[in-house]
C-alpha cells in the first residue's frame, strides 16, 4: 500500500512542478536559499553537504558557487546503488552523472563526521520532517550515516501533513520552503 501511495504523491508533485514556470522556481529558490544563508547553523558550519539541483528542484547552483570559497562544500555522486560524497572544487570539475545530474569529479569525501550541516532535497516532506525521494533509495542509505543537522528544502506545493514512512526512513531536522520554516523534527 505504501508503494502505491508514494507513487501517487510523486505523480501529483510532478504535475504541480510541470505547472510552475522556471522563473517561479528561480524566485522561490532564491527565497529559500536566502533563508538557509542566514540560518545560524549555516553561518557556523564549515563543511556543508548540498546537492547540485535538477531544473525542477530548489536551485542550488549559484548558492554553491557563491559559498565554495568560504565553506567546504560536499556534493553527492551516484555510484552503483549508493551516493558517495565528493568535494566541490568549481564548475570545471563537474561532469554529467546518473540521471543527467552534474557531479563533482575527484576523490571521495569520507569523513562524514566532519559535515556540520546537510541540505537535503526531496519530492515531498511532511510536518515531522519525513522525506519522500524519487524512489531510488539513495538518500535513504546516506542520511543514517550522517550525524550532521539536516535541513530539507522544497517548494511549498511539495509539503504535506503526513507522508507514508518505512522503518528505514530517516527524517530531517527542519524543512524550509519559500514560505519559511515548515517542520521542526
Amino acid at each position: 500500500m505504501y508503494k502505491e501511495e508514494k507513487k501517487l504523491i510523486r505523480q501529483q508533485i510532478k504535475a504541480k512542478k510541470a505547472a510552475t514556470s522556471p522563473s517561479e522556481r528561480t524566485e522561490w529558490s532564491d527565497v529559500i536559499m536566502n533563508s538557509i544563508e542566514i540560518h545560524p547553523l549555516f553561518q557556523r558550519a564549515k563543511t556543508i553537504l548540498l546537492y547540485h539541483s535538477l531544473p525542477d528542484e530548489v536551485q542550488t547552483h549559484e548558492f554553491i558557487e557563491k559559498w565554495r570559497k568560504n565553506k567546504h562544500i560536499v556534493l553527492p555522486s551516484v555510484q552503483g546503488d549508493r551516493l558517495i560524497l565528493k568535494t566541490y572544487s568549481g564548475k570545471g570539475c563537474m561532469k554529467k552523472g546518473c540521471f543527467n545530474i552534474e557531479e563533482p569529479t575527484g576523490e571521495a569525501f569520507t569523513t562524514y563526521d566532519d559535515i556540520d550541516l546537510a541540505i537535503i532535497p526531496g519530492v515531498s516532506f511532511d510536518k515531522r520532517g519525513n522525506r519522500l525521494g524519487r524512489g531510488k533509495g539513495y538518500y535513504d542509505k546516506l542520511l543514517p550515516l550522517l550525524k550532521a543537522y539536516k535541513i530539507g528544502i522544497c517548494f511549498q506545493f511539495q509539503l504535506t501533513d503526513k507522508l507514508p514512512t518505512d522503518a528505514f526512513d530517516s527524517p530531517v531536522n527542519e524543512v524550509w520552503s519559500e514560505n519559511g520554516l515548515f517542520a521542526l523534527h
